[in-house]
């Protein structure tokens, strides 16, 4: 198989993910889907899953974590609608796909991984690929993250059972929060929008279930 052969091979399963996946799970944004295009999700992926890079499910990275399937990145984009030049924080790098699309539409993003080895692979496939307005940041960030900034976007990548009040803080008004929480099996996808200095409206996007973050799985609960 030459090069060119590879290459229309990438693409048709690119179109295809956008056509036959995300865009019938209501993303509709067209932004959205050009930014899904263009950003180039089979550099992201670790080379033993390159096969796997658009296909509908979640993919291994090391130390237990996962990229987030495609759709749900998708819906993740759409709902945080992020404008040229706003502030944004991601909570888990993973793989950094998703800091480069948020990077794309238009936002400075900071993104904060609490494994060193994924965050410096993050740096150099996004350096790789020209991203220059995404800064890593390296710490433990499930409870807070206290870097004295506000921001327009917050995109939080692991489960938590609930989002910590500070990160409710950290949004500037107007400003929107993506985050998955509960518990296993079902968990639910929610967006936060502070609608004003002490007034935040919270919305249920759909059901869905990601590994919890590192320091954030909640206690078992027993039963006698």
């Amino acid at each position: 198989m030459n090069a060119t052969t590879t290459s229309l091979n990438v693409e048709q399963a690119r179109f295809n993910m956008i056509e036959q996946q995300i865009r019938p799970w209501d993303v509709l944004d067209f932004r959205v889907l050009d930014v899904l295009r263009s950003v180039r999700r089979e550099c992201f992926v670790p080379n033993e899953y390159r096969l796997q890079a658009f296909s509908d499910v979640m993919l291994p990275l090391a130390h237990g974590q996962c990229m987030m399937s495609p759709i749900v990145e998708g819906r993740v984009l759409q709902a945080l609608n992020v404008q040229e030049g706003e502030r944004v924080l991601e909570l888990g790098t993973g793989s950094g796909f998703l800091a480069a699309c948020l990077s794309q539409m238009g936002g400075h993003v900071t993104s904060v991984e609490i494994f060193d080895t994924l965050s410096e692979r993050a740096r150099c496939v996004l350096n790789e690929q020209g991203y220059s307005a995404v800064s890593l940041e390296t710490g433990d960030a499930s409870q807070g993250w206290n870097d004295h900034h506000v921001y327009d976007v917050i995109a939080i990548t692991g489960a938590l059972p609930t989002i910590p009040e500070v990160y409710k803080h950290k949004l500037s008004v107007g400003g929107r929060l993506f985050a998955v929480v509960g518990h296993e099996p079902v968990m639910q996808a929610v967006l936060v929008t502070r609608d004003a200095e002490n007034e935040w409206r919270l919305d249920s996007l759909f059901e869905t279930s990601l590994p919890y973050f590192v320091n954030a799985v909640p206690a078992a609960k027993f039963s006698f």
